[in-house]
């Protein structure tokens, strides 16, 4: 728990207005493009540059980190001791639930394929797979898990969820030798840590159904790159990527010209609705710092 404050002071880089639109009165935003005040009570870092992160964190005394990513991999490194850090777990449940469920009927209703067939004015009628009556498997149970399920349950899906801890109706990782079989999809939705990292390697591909899809809106090195390569050269399975290893992928990356793939540039999260959701977050965050309270979405405590 945090101490209570009189007041609360915020760095963040420039984010539209929007997003600090709900704060309290008691709230002053300083950004990354003026001078830096010497201590603030959150710092919402930039994701990615964390060369920028390393210098705010040696120079300015932060209370807490607060990402507006659900992910964190990238920055738990850099987040010193006594120092809060809290994920953006919410903020992006919609956007990735849809992102996922547009791979899905991409692939089985083979849009990129008719694209190509317009593309060269083509008539090319053929027979097109259900969602219907389809095993999903989702790797990752979380906020964002769940936003899937809800999305696909009213088409009829079967849905396998994967979570670290066992509970009524959702299976652990020691289960994913009878499941992954079973599945004729699965949606990786996990964080990157050592655990997960490869964790999609070519034994977990090899044991997918044959013709099964994989889509993959957590982490890029969650799957083996050089693996689902193989796996969708030989036809075994068709994927859609919105993260990749490495990333962002060289112009000269096999994985552009793979067949079977649907790419998109880590844009699953990336809505209209963004700063709309981030600012409800935001707010109730800071209040709860006011107030006192536990914080949300705490990865590791300060002390």
């Amino acid at each position: 728990m945090v101490s209570r404050k009189a007041s609360v002071r915020i760095l963040s880089p420039r984010l539209r207005e929007e997003v600090f639109a709900l704060l309290p009165e008691e709230v002053e935003v300083d950004y990354l493009d003026e001078p830096w005040p010497k201590a603030v009570d959150f710092f919402l870092p930039p994701f990615g540059q964390e060369e920028v992160v390393r210098q705010v964190l040696a120079q300015v005394e932060v209370k807490v980190v607060q990402t507006l990513s659900a992910g964190v991999d990238w920055i738990l490194p850099l987040v010193p001791e006594g120092v809060v850090l809290c994920d953006g777990s919410g903020i992006h449940d919609a956007p990735v639930a849809e992102w996922v469920v547009m791979g899905l009927l991409a692939l089985l209703k083979d849009l990129p394929g008719f694209l190509e067939a317009q593309g060269e004015g083509r008539w090319a009628p053929k027979r097109l797979s259900d969602l219907e009556g389809k095993a999903v498997l989702l790797l990752g149970y979380g906020s964002i898990g769940k936003a899937v399920e809800a999305r696909l349950r009213p088409f009829g899906v079967e849905v396998l969820p994967v979570a670290r801890h066992a509970r009524p109706g959702v299976y652990t990782p020691q289960d994913l030798p009878h499941l992954l079989p079973r599945a004729e999809a699965v949606v990786v939705l996990l964080p990157l840590t050592p655990e997960t990292r490869g964790l999609v390697d070519r034994e977990f591909l090899a044991r997918m159904k044959p013709g099964a899809l994989l889509l993959n809106a957590g982490r890029g090195a969650v799957v083996d790159t050089e693996a689902l390569l193989e796996a969708l050269k030989e036809g075994r399975v068709r994927a859609a990527l919105d993260v990749t290893d490495p990333e962002p992928l060289p112009q000269d990356h096999p994985l552009w010209r793979a067949p079977g793939l649907l790419l998109t540039p880590h844009v699953a999260g990336l809505s209209e609705g963004f700063a709309r959701r981030a600012a409800r977050f935001l707010a109730e965050q800071v209040l709860r710092y006011l107030r006192g309270e536990p914080l949300l979405n705490v990865v590791r405590e300060g002390y």
